[in-house]
């Protein structure tokens, strides 16, 4: 069983692994975008520009399915960070996973990692130090506590009257569901990120124990886990643009 390095910091047990690949992935998605705007042309644009374009015409299109875009060209910015990020960091975990076995217990960061007894009876660790950030639930769970908080603000600013409204409708009575209702959805869009790239990760990590048997199944699961990765990065996306749109748009408005 893999067990990550942990960092005690404040109170706060910190995932290293988790911390590591999150600078990671802001590092290829600035390195990215750095790179699609260093040499703009309009008459020769180069394939990093043309990359960028498409990707920003995508979300452009994502938000206009939710909204109407004199709403939504202030959330272009948004979009285009949360699917270049979840997208990047749901295929880091493919290509290779860093680990390291101890076969005593060892002390990191002042966190202890007991060795165990394995299958053939000698004792050891695997320490998982490489993966996809979204495979950790904390990670998905600050993703969405980000759309959480900010669907609310931007609702309260937006669309106050209609925004605490819509809390009591369509009777009074309906209050106590109407509050879990949107509870619920930061937990469905951490939840559903989360499952879908930890279990990718765990099917990974079954194949490669397969050895030469795994090498054929490798290939196609990774290829598989590509598409994964890129439906979850839109639908993540895609559902932060729809509940923006819902508390911040009154519904005569459309």
């Amino acid at each position: 069983m893999h067990e990550a390095p942990v960092i005690m910091l404040g109170g706060f047990h910190l995932d290293l692994s988790a911390v590591l690949m999150l600078f990671v992935s802001m590092v290829i998605v600035f390195v990215v975008c750095r790179l699609s705007v260093a040499n703009l042309s309009v008459e020769n644009p180069g394939k990093f520009q043309n990359f960028m374009e498409w990707i920003v015409e995508f979300v452009q299109s994502i938000i206009g399915s939710t909204m109407d875009m004199k709403h939504g060209k202030k959330y272009l910015s948004l979009g285009l960070t949360l699917i270049l990020f979840i997208f990047v960091s749901n295929l880091l975990g493919l290509p290779l996973g860093f680990i390291t076995e101890a076969h005593k217990p060892e002390m990191i960061f002042g966190h202890v990692i007991e060795a165990t007894k394995g299958l053939t009876g000698g004792e050891h660790a695997e320490i998982l130090w490489w993966k996809s950030p979204t495979a950790d639930i904390s990670v998905t769970a600050g993703l969405a506590a980000v759309v959480f908080i900010l669907m609310n603000y931007l609702g309260l600013k937006y669309n106050r009257k209609h925004y605490l409204k819509h809390y009591l409708e369509p009777f009074p009575i309906f209050l106590p569901l109407n509050i879990i209702e949107n509870f619920s959805k930061p937990i469905a869009l951490a939840i559903r990120l989360f499952a879908n790239i930890f279990a990718g990760e765990v099917l990974i990590a079954v194949i490669i124990k397969m050895k030469y048997l795994g090498i054929p199944f490798l290939g196609a699961w990774q290829g598989f886990s590509i598409f994964v990765g890129g439906l979850q990065a839109y639908i993540f996306t895609i559902l932060t643009m729809v509940y923006i749109g819902q508390t911040t748009i009154h519904e005569e408005e459309h």
